[in-house]
């Protein structure tokens, strides 16, 4: 089952508004105007070229993009850092903060949101319910796909875990995850975990710091005919390798089919390591590479974090020395092919996910991206401006260096130039 299940949503249809995107610059240098209508792209065409539209919103001097997708978040855990005093995990209080991160990174550009949450133990399925409900109020801004995390499935102990894991499946999580590294029985955590998702024909979501080169071969050996398929992250422990034994096990989960959630903002509530897998081996082989946010904010992880698939994208390209075309597919066209959502094109017939970022290219997109605007179902829900303001400059009229005008606001004050 794709992330893209249907999910209850409020209100008017998000898709019954026709928009004209004018004057938008694509990553190919053309300037264009998009049609969108049914929450899909009716028309792409040279500025100008379109029927006038009721209905308009003017991009000039913004990079129009696929929206990028979140496939690792944990709305359980996020934001609990900023809370002052014990932490509260009442599901009123999860509820909130889930709903509170997932918007943060809908605000970044994320319209599609994987959401790992742990179930069983003492908090049973409260947690769940808890994102459930945050998803529900999220409907019709976002797609928000719940992850069931159990602790344990093996022996004894882990019989109420198999339970509470299909009772979690019952109760709408879309995705069966789980952590087989903390589990005494690996193996079997895991085939327990593929076993349930074959059962409800749901795809799988794995923590594991994968440094186990033998383990991860019996995992694809299990998982190569799953469908619709298996996600492994944050898969750190595979960089520590040496590079020939990376490889090989590159090749057998790209054999499999089994794709990589790496983290390059590092922390992760599931597992304790931290680092990133090595994503230029991993796709040399094959491997289907997204990259995700992993702890946001939380006490045990991280305790600070954007949320930004942007800013994971400009770490790939920074850090792992990737071209910041292939980054920025990391978190688009890659973490929504993993998710099971359909493709994104700047091109007539594909949906109608899009971000707008101020800026001419890619690059500086991922640099200094601060002012979004996002289209979910071919309407805008969410909008971030960002104004920088100087001193007055000689050399900056002179030179006539590039600055973000705000028409709205009428010329800048004496001694005020303004820039973003």
């Amino acid at each position: 089952m794709p992330d893209s299940q249907p999910q209850p949503h409020g209100g008017t249809p998000p898709d019954s508004t026709a928009l004209l995107l004018c004057g938008a610059r694509l990553t190919d240098g053309r300037t264009v105007d998009v049609r969108l209508g049914g929450g899909r792209i009716e028309a792409v065409g040279t500025a100008g070229s379109l029927p006038p539209h009721p209905v308009r919103l003017d991009l000039s001097g913004h990079l129009l993009l696929p929206a990028p997708a979140e496939p690792h978040l944990h709305g359980d855990t996020a934001l609990s850092a900023d809370t002052p005093g014990p932490v509260s995990y009442a599901p009123a209080d999860i509820q909130r903060r889930a709903t509170e991160a997932a918007l943060l990174q809908l605000g970044h550009g994320a319209t599609a949101l994987r959401c790992h949450v742990r179930v069983g133990d003492v908090a049973g399925l409260g947690a769940l319910e808890a994102v459930l409900q945050a998803r529900r109020a999220l409907g019709g801004l976002a797609e928000l796909t719940p992850v069931a995390v159990p602790r344990l499935l093996t022996g004894a102990a882990g019989a109420d875990g198999v339970a509470m894991l299909r009772d979690a499946m019952k109760m709408g999580a879309g995705v069966v995850g789980g952590c087989p590294d903390t589990d005494p029985d690996p193996t079997g955590y895991a085939e327990t975990v593929l076993d349930i998702a074959a059962e409800y024909g749901c795809a799988v979501d794995l923590h594991t710091h994968g440094d186990d080169p033998a383990r991860l071969a019996r995992l694809a050996a299990m998982a190569g005919g799953l469908r619709p398929g298996v996600a492994l992250g944050p898969c750190a422990g595979l960089a520590a390798l040496p590079r020939d034994v990376a490889a090989r096990t590159a090749d057998r989960l790209a054999a499999a089919g089994v794709g990589v959630v790496s983290l390059p903002q590092g922390g992760c509530s599931g597992v304790e390591h931290r680092g990133n897998a090595p994503v230029r081996l991993l796709r040399a082989a094959g491997v289907r590479v997204a990259a995700g946010s992993g702890a946001l904010r939380d006490t045990v992880c991280n305790p600070v974090g954007r949320g930004d698939p942007l800013e994971a994208a400009y770490l790939l390209a920074s850090q792992s020395g990737m071209r910041p075309s292939d980054a920025y597919g990391c978190v688009a066209g890659g973490a929504r092919e993993l998710m099971g959502l359909p493709e994104v094109r700047v091109e007539a017939g594909f949906p109608a996910e899009l971000l707008a970022v101020r800026g001419e290219r890619l690059s500086g997109a991922l640099s200094l991206a601060y002012s979004r605007i996002v289209i979910h179902r071919g309407r805008v829900v969410a909008r971030t401006s960002a104004v920088r303001e100087y001193c007055d400059s000689a050399a900056a009229v002179a030179l006539e260096l590039p600055r973000q005008g705000r028409p709205d606001t009428g010329p800048p004050q004496p001694g005020v130039s303004r820039g973003a």
